[in-house]
């Protein structure tokens, strides 16, 4: 993505049937501490962290990043939403978005082989898989989608994997 410039996400809430999604606020907070805090959210993404830790670390508004190297889609849902359809709505717009501003450039998701439910929608969103290697003592699932790929039947080229860790390990 060289020369492509900042890129401020969203630019304005993005609109599904069902809903908006929008630049974290500070109301936000408390649901992220209790999304990095559940033992079931957290069970593919390396474990819960502590719940007093959260409160004295996590930043006022959550999810406001420095900078980022590659286009990597995450989602995280508490569990009393799971098998909605919310994480497929959210992630379709999200691609959506991404094209229009974006195009042609790839996104990469990477989760554990042990999160069926992340893997259904990886393939369901139309990402291919890149690989599988171990890290965080369990088997990972990297899969990269791309409009331009899509069409074409090829995966696009990736940033080494050590470049995708190091955003990651940016995040809180």
């Amino acid at each position: 993505m060289t020369g492509l410039g900042p890129v401020v996400w969203p630019p304005a809430p993005v609109r599904t049937g069902r809903l908006v999604l929008r630049a974290s606020e500070a109301r936000d907070r408390q649901a992220f501490v209790e999304l990095v805090a559940s033992p079931d959210v957290q069970a593919c993404l390396g474990g819960p962290r502590p719940r007093d830790e959260l409160e004295r670390v996590a930043p006022e508004v959550p999810g406001r990043r420095l900078g980022t190297f590659v286009a990597e889609l995450g989602y995280a849902f508490l569990p009393g939403v799971w098998g909605h359809g919310y994480a497929a709505d959210a992630c379709a717009a999200v691609l959506d978005w991404f094209a229009g501003v974006c195009a042609g450039e790839p996104v990469v998701l990477c989760t554990q082989t042990a999160n069926g439910r992340s893997l259904r929608l990886a393939a369901k969103l139309g990402f291919t898989e890149v690989e599988r290697f171990e890290e965080f003592g369990a088997e990972q699932w990297l899969g990269v989608w791309s409009p331009v790929g899509a069409k074409l039947g090829r995966t696009p080229r990736l940033a080494s994997r050590s470049v995708l860790r190091s955003t990651r390990d940016t995040d809180l």
